[in-house]
């Protein structure tokens, strides 16, 4: 079985990966509610992260939450048992079912949408030995360059994150097995980012995947 059976980007930095539990990362304009989620990871309190609608969406009354702290008013009005929700900030560790799940900062290094005194996190899972690095909303940091991973989903629309020149950079250096790009093609960034990221991966260090 690939590492990819099962793995979705539904828009923008919406994923969705169906394994044994069902887990989104950051749901974001979601089409079908389907009430499926075991576990929900956003990454920071910007709107096309930390939805409490497409949350709603997703959820059900035993769906995990983890978030950043900064988003702890809103995901109060949201009505979930107080029990199934976790804060996170960077360097955090969590085991659900079997699944463990660390982060790592995500910021901007010379942009100010993004400070890394926010505590922002990207999200590194692992299910059944595979380990999947959402690396959220950043640039090219130390911190995501020291990433080990199988599967890499990357920004690549520009902005407020890296753009595909640079996410391609960090691509070279981790080298997951498969890279996908992400945050490109909606609010930000041109359609043809994604296509343009995948010129320039090595093929032969990482296989880049397009979703979007």
């Amino acid at each position: 079985m690939s590492e990819l059976d099962g793995v979705y980007v539904l828009k923008h930095s919406s994923i969705k990966i169906v394994k044994n539990v069902t887990i989104y990362i950051d749901p974001f304009q979601i089409d079908i509610p389907e009430h499926d989620a075991d576990i929900v990871l956003c990454t920071h309190s910007h709107y096309d992260h930390f939805s409490a609608e497409d949350i709603k969406k997703v959820s059900n009354e035993s769906t995990i939450i983890v978030t950043t702290e900064d988003c702890k008013n809103e995901i109060y009005k949201i009505g979930y048992l107080e029990d199934n929700i976790y804060y996170c900030k960077p360097y955090d560790e969590f085991e659900f079912e079997g699944i463990k799940i660390s982060t790592i900062p995500a910021y901007n290094k010379h942009k100010e949408f993004h400070p890394k005194s926010q505590n922002w996190v990207g999200y590194i899972i692992e299910i059944n030995g595979t380990k999947y690095y959402i690396a959220g909303d950043t640039d090219d940091t130390k911190e995501a360059s020291s990433v080990e991973c199988d599967v890499a989903f990357l920004p690549v629309g520009g902005t407020y994150t890296m753009d595909y020149i640079e996410a391609a950079n960090l691509a070279r250096k981790i080298k997951p097995e498969y890279v996908i790009p992400t945050h490109y093609g909606t609010i930000v960034g041109e359609p043809e980012d994604g296509i343009q990221f995948k010129s320039l991966i090595d093929e032969k260090e990482s296989k880049c995947e397009i979703y979007i």
